[in-house]
C-alpha cells in the first residue's frame, strides 16, 4: 500500500467520521430535548421501544449515540431490562439505514456533486442562523450529510487504487479462511473507529469497486455487527448491574446474528475447491 493510497483511506474515514458526529449532534440541537421525551415515552411497550430504537437511529445515524444514551437511561432507572433491550434490538435494524444511504446513494452517483452543495450550504446556514439553535442544529446536520458522502467518495477512489495493486489476493473464490479474515477485520475496524457505520461503508465501497467478493463483504459488515457491541461494553464498565444486564443481551443479540450467516458461509466454502 502507497502512503497516498493509506492518506486517502484514513482521510476518507476521518470525513466519514466527522460527518457522522455533525449529523448526530446537529439533529440533537435541531429535535432540543426530542431525543430524551422519545426515550422516555415510546418504550412503554416491546413495539413501541423497537420502533424508537429504529427510527431514532436512522435519524441520528448511530446506534452507538442510541446504545450509549439507554444505558444511560437504565442507570438512572428511567428504563428497565426489557424496555432497554427491545429499543437496542431496534437501534439494531435502523442502523442498517447507513448501508443502504451508501448502497443506494452513495455509490451509484457523484457524490462530490451532492456533497459539496450540502457542506456549502450547511455551513453558510450555520453563519446565518448562530443563536437560533434548532435552525442552527439543522444546518451542521446538512453539513455533516454532505461530509458523509465526500468520505464515501474519497473512500471509493482510494479501494480503487488499493485494489488495482492487490486484486491478485481477492481473484476466485473466497475461501472460508479468506471469509474468516474478512470477518475480522469488520470486527477490528468497527472496535477502532468505535462506527459500524464507517466500517459497513468500507466493505461496501470495496465490493462495489468489483474487486473484492460479494461474500468477503457480507462476512466484514457480519463483523461490524460483532464489533459494535465494544461500545456497550466500555459504557457497561462502570455502570449499575441493570445497565450490565443490558449490554449482554446487545451483546449476546448480535453474536446470535452473526452466527447464523457465518454457519452458511462455511457451509457453502467447506466444499468449495481450494
Amino acid at each position: 500500500m502507497t502512503l497516498g493510497v493509506f492518506a486517502s483511506l484514513l482521510g476518507g474515514v476521518g470525513l466519514f467520521l466527522l460527518g457522522m458526529w455533525l449529523m448526530t449532534e446537529g439533529l440533537k440541537l435541531a429535535a432540543g430535548g426530542a431525543l430524551q421525551a422519545v426515550l422516555e415515552s415510546w418504550t412503554r411497550s416491546a413495539p413501541r421501544g423497537f420502533l424508537a430504537g429504529v427510527l431514532i437511529t436512522a435519524l441520528l445515524q448511530s446506534s452507538s449515540a442510541v446504545t450509549v444514551a439507554t444505558l444511560g437511561f437504565v442507570n438512572a432507572g428511567l428504563l428497565n431490562l426489557a424496555q432497554a433491550v427491545w429499543l437496542i434490538i431496534g437501534a439494531n435494524v435502523g442502523t442498517t439505514m447507513t448501508g443502504w444511504l451508501v448502497a443506494l446513494v452513495g455509490v451509484k452517483i457523484d457524490v462530490a456533486a451532492l456533497a459539496l452543495p450540502l457542506i456549502g450550504l450547511g455551513m453558510l446556514g450555520r453563519l446565518a442562523f448562530r443563536g437560533r439553535s434548532r435552525l442552527f442544529g439543522a444546518a451542521q446536520a446538512m453539513a455533516g450529510f454532505g461530509a458523509f458522502f465526500l468520505g464515501v467518495g474519497v473512500l471509493q477512489g482510494a479501494f480503487a487504487d488499493l485494489l488495482g495493486d492487490m486484486g491478485h489476493l481477492f481473484t476466485g473464490d473466497a475461501t472460508f479462511a479468506a471469509l474468516l479474515i474478512a470477518l475480522a477485520l469488520g470486527v477490528l475496524v468497527t472496535v477502532l473507529t468505535q462506527s459500524s457505520s464507517a466500517a459497513i461503508a468500507l466493505a461496501l465501497t470495496a465490493a462495489a469497486s468489483g474487486e473484492i467478493p460479494l461474500s468477503m463483504a457480507a462476512m466484514a459488515v457480519i463483523g461490524t455487527n460483532i464489533g459494535t457491541t465494544s461500545t456497550a461494553i466500555l459504557a457497561a464498565l462502570s455502570a449499575t448491574p441493570a445497565a450490565r444486564r443490558v449490554a449482554t443481551a446487545h451483546v449476546i443479540f448480535n453474536v446470535t446474528a452473526a452466527a447464523g450467516p457465518c454457519c452458511c458461509c462455511r457451509r457453502c466454502c467447506g466444499s468449495a475447491p481450494g
